[in-house]
């Protein structure tokens, strides 16, 4: 159990409260997620930021989804699973996709999949893949540029991740019907 408070508008500090604004402007409720980050405006800061920055990427909806779920599994991150579960099925990612990811299984998709095996690879070797995975990711239409964004989107769910695991953020109830359990994070592949 967290002793961490989950703000909301009304208590964040004033350093927070305008990002939350934003957020609820946006999403029409302030996720437990913000509402934990807010305990450090700069967290919450830096978090909005880069997934704003990370939105920016060359990566499509989906390929963006693939690569923050397959970091939220392997992380364990029972709540983000939850929140990029039903953000995904909002903006109508294929629902096998979706499953493949929250059940760490392969995409029927190869070039979906090759990201998927590629984000792996980068998460679980701390950045230190081998020329072999980087191939496997060029050949499946990849480019150096999108090496970098998968890295963005990992720092991205870092802050996320590891806030939930810090904090113990409940999962919102517009999130609840997606709910996850996590299982042991797989071994790199």
């Amino acid at each position: 159990m967290s002793d961490f408070t989950i703000h909301t508008l009304e208590t964040a500090p004033e350093g927070s409260k305008k990002i939350l604004e934003g957020v609820k402007g946006k999403y029409g409720f302030v996720p437990n997620l913000i509402g934990g980050l807010a305990e450090s405006p700069v967290a919450t800061e830096a978090y909005t930021t880069i997934g704003g920055i990370f939105e920016k990427s060359d990566f499509t909806p989906t390929e963006r989804q693939v690569v923050l779920i397959t970091a939220n599994h392997d992380n364990g991150c029972t709540y983000c699973m939850a929140a990029h579960t039903t953000m995904s099925k909002r903006q109508k990612l294929p629902e096998d996709v979706i499953q493949s990811l929250r059940d760490n299984t392969p995409i029927a998709d190869a070039k979906l999949e090759a990201l998927r095996i590629f984000t792996r690879a980068v998460f679980h070797k701390r950045g230190w893949v081998d020329q072999a995975d980087l191939d496997a990711f060029y050949a499946a239409g990849y480019q150096k540029h999108h090496v970098l964004e998968v890295v963005v989107g990992l720092a991205f769910k870092t802050i996320s991740n590891y806030t939930n695991h810090v904090v113990d953020t409940p999962v919102d109830d517009a999130f609840a019907p997606n709910a996850w359990s996590k299982s042991e994070p797989a071994a790199a592949e």
